[in-house]
């Protein structure tokens, strides 16, 4: 198992492969081939035992008693978030607000800023390329403010049009908030020019980085993003916490998205006055033990070649969307010239779903359907897709079992 002290220099499947006590296991008595990681990243053993270790020896709650166990759980959860901050390079710690994931961080600035400052009549801007949890809380804030929701187009490869999107930004447009990394196509937009063409006319920016954080070493400060969403369970963290980056000024203009315990300085019947940010926002008992164990999946990402681990998730995109090329009826569906380990495929006369249960008969974990991109889906004129998403744990003999699955599939499944 990966230690403390250990660094993984050179990159190693084989050795990583260890850390996930899940890939080991068989199903249907076959060896778990696991393509699901843009559903979620499977875990390593210290993000388990950090998660143990927390209930087992110094569970209590934190920022309120002066006892031992309340002392040290607090000091451990606070560092997680310095380790966010570092994490990300953003300014101070301060600009990291703990969330249950990716959809509570978007619905957040929906709620707050967006609340305070969208009027009837503005725009906000998304793209073609989201998932629903960066659609509806716009869709839910413009119906509520009477303002219009406008999408950034995209073509045939599921890539976003820039020049489409230059003439949708007028002196109206006062948001936009765009998918760093398509989930279900794999296509990695061009954020960083987004975020130039909107800060031209000092129009804020939400990156979701939910399927980013995992594949790429995001910098907010070189981005110049003013929020970021991520989750910690696509980072091989657990499941039911995340975070929202903001920036320090904007996020001590907003107002309170909950009311209770910790987001306050004073209460009284007249009046509450807040806490400081990031507590403003975080009311109530948090998911203490959760960001905890995420803190020990942030240490186990920092101690590998991130490089070395991003150019094996590019072989494995590279092979498999070449193999799957030449199996005859399969359809690679996004071929975005810049993408991240995420092959979304059809085959002709075979149903996808039928093909997703045809290949977890054989072990093979994949995901069929619209993977909440809806609109994607209908744009491109299909129903769904099957989905094999790929991360540096998987090996090139996994990508040669679905091949043989999905070949099989064809030879079972196909109707005339």
């Amino acid at each position: 198992m990966l230690t403390d002290t250990k660094t993984l220099s050179a990159f190693d499947v084989t050795d990583v492969r260890r850390d996930f006590p899940v890939l080991s296991q068989k199903v249907y008595g076959r060896p778990l081939i696991y393509l699901d990681n843009a559903a979620t990243s499977q875990k390593p053993q210290v993000m388990i035992d950090a998660l143990v270790k927390y209930y087992s020896e110094y569970n209590a709650n934190i920022h309120r008693g002066v006892h031992y166990l309340s002392q040290k759980a607090s000091q451990v959860y606070d560092d997680v978030r310095v380790k966010l901050q570092h994490l990300i390079q953003a300014n101070t710690e301060r600009e990291i607000i703990f969330t249950r994931g990716t959809t509570e961080s978007i619905n957040l600035v929906a709620a707050t800023y967006g609340r305070k400052n969208i009027s009837k009549g503005d725009e906000v801007i998304i793209s073609a390329l989201e998932h629903h949890s960066n659609i509806v809380p716009w869709q839910l804030l413009c119906e509520e403010k009477g303002a219009v929701l406008k999408v950034i187009p995209m073509n045939n490869d599921a890539e976003l049009m820039l020049n489409e999107f230059q003439s949708l930004l007028s002196e109206r447009t006062k948001f936009i908030s765009v998918v760093h990394t398509s989930n279900s196509m794999g296509t990695i937009n061009p954020v960083k020019e987004i975020i130039q063409l909107a800060h031209e006319r000092n129009i804020p920016v939400l990156v979701d980085a939910a399927q980013a954080m995992v594949h790429e070493e995001l910098n907010v400060r070189e981005l110049n993003c003013d929020f970021m969403a991520f989750s910690a369970h696509k980072m091989l963290g657990p499941t039911g916490i995340g975070g929202l980056f903001g920036k320090l000024n904007l996020l001590e203009e907003m107002p309170p998205y909950q009311g209770g315990g910790d987001m306050i300085h004073s209460v009284s019947f007249e009046k509450t006055t807040y806490n400081e940010v990031p507590f403003k926002f975080e009311a109530g008992t948090p998911n203490i033990a959760d960001v905890i164990a995420w803190g020990a999946s942030i240490d186990y990402l920092n101690q590998m070649d991130r490089s070395a681990a991003a150019a094996h998730e590019n072989e494995l995109l590279q092979y498999a969307t070449s193999e799957l090329k030449k199996v005859e009826g399969v359809h690679i569906v996004g071929n975005a010239r810049h993408k991240t380990s995420v092959v979304s495929f059809i085959i002709d006369g075979v149903n996808t779903l039928d093909a997703g249960m045809y290949l977890d008969t054989l072990g093979i974990a994949v995901r069929t359907g619209h993977h909440c991109t809806e609109p994607v889906m209908k744009r491109l004129n299909i129903s769904g897709t099957i989905r094999a998403s790929f991360l540096f744990y998987n090996t090139k003999e996994e990508v040669d079992e679905l091949v043989k699955g999905v070949k099989g599939a064809i030879k079972l499944l196909k109707t005339k």
